[in-house]
C-alpha cells in the first residue's frame, strides 16, 4: 500500500491530496481477458450511460468494461482530491466508497495519523479540517484524460492524468491557491458489482509550459471556487 507519506510529498509539490492504496483511454467494448494497451482513446462521449447511481455522493455502478474502469478511476481521483479528505468523517466515507473493504480498513488509521492537527494547521485548517471564517480552503483534482494500462474481467489498471488546485483563498492568505500536474494510477478490482481501488500511486507530471494568464486575486479565486461546482467525470 502507498504510505501516508504521500500526503506530505504532494503538499511539498504545492498540493496535498490524499492517496493511499496503485492502478487509462479505453473502449466501449466488453471485458477483454488479459488485455494490455498503451494506447489511449480520445476522451469523448461514447453514448453509453457511464454510471447508474451514487454511493456516499460519489458516482457508482460502473460498467464492467474498460470504459467503466476509466470512469471509476476518474471519479475516484476527484473524490480523493477533494477537501472532504481533510475532515475525518468525510474522509472515512470517501475511503469506504472507493476502496475495497480490505483496503479501506487498512487505510483509515494511517490516514487519521497523517491528517494530524499539526498537519491541518500547516494548511491553515483547524483540528476538524475547517478553514477560518473569512477564508475558503481549496482542494480539487480535475482529470484531463485516462489511459488503460491493463484490463481483465475482474481487474484493471487505469492511469488518470490530472491537474489540481490546493491552497487557502481569501484576503491575507499566506498560502494562496496553486496548481500542480500529476498522474494517478489505480489498481482496480471488480468488487460487489463495481470497480473498487485495491492500491494506488502518484507521480509528478506531465506538466505543460505555464501560460501567460495573470494570477487572479484572492476575491476572484474565492468567488470562482464557490460559484463553480465540481464535475462527475465519466466517458
Amino acid at each position: 500500500m502507498v504510505t501516508v507519506a504521500a500526503v506530505v510529498v504532494l503538499l511539498v509539490a504545492a498540493i496535498a491530496f490524499a492517496n493511499r492504496g496503485s492502478g487509462g483511454g479505453g473502449t466501449n467494448d466488453g471485458p477483454a481477458e488479459g488485455r494490455r494497451t498503451g494506447q489511449a482513446d480520445p476522451t469523448a462521449p461514447t453514448g453509453v450511460e457511464p454510471v447508474t447511481g451514487k454511493n456516499a455522493g460519489i458516482a457508482s455502478g460502473f460498467a464492467r468494461t474498460e470504459q467503466g474502469a476509466q470512469s471509476a478511476a476518474a471519479n475516484y481521483a476527484v473524490a480523493l482530491g477533494s477537501d472532504g479528505m481533510f475532515r475525518t468523517e468525510d474522509r472515512h466515507r470517501i475511503v469506504d466508497a472507493v476502496y475495497t473493504p480490505d483496503a479501506a480498513d487498512k487505510l483509515k488509521k494511517p490516514q487519521d495519523r497523517a491528517y494530524s492537527a499539526d498537519f491541518l494547521a500547516s494548511l491553515g485548517l483547524d483540528e476538524n479540517g475547517a478553514p477560518p471564517e473569512d477564508k475558503t480552503f481549496v482542494s480539487r483534482a480535475i482529470p484531463i484524460g485516462t489511459k488503460v494500462e491493463s484490463f481483465a474481467k475482474d481487474t484493471a489498471k487505469v492511469s488518470v492524468w490530472y491537474t489540481a488546485l490546493i491552497g487557502m483563498a481569501g484576503t491575507g492568505s499566506t498560502d494562496p491557491v496553486r496548481s500542480a500536474w500529476k498522474t494517478w494510477t489505480f489498481d482496480l478490482a471488480w468488487t460487489n458489482s463495481d470497480w473498487k481501488i485495491v492500491r494506488d500511486g502518484q507521480r509528478d507530471g506531465p506538466a505543460p509550459v505555464q501560460g501567460d494568464v495573470p494570477a487572479a486575486g484572492a476575491k476572484e479565486i474565492t468567488e470562482a471556487v464557490e460559484g463553480y461546482g465540481g464535475f462527475t467525470y465519466a466517458r
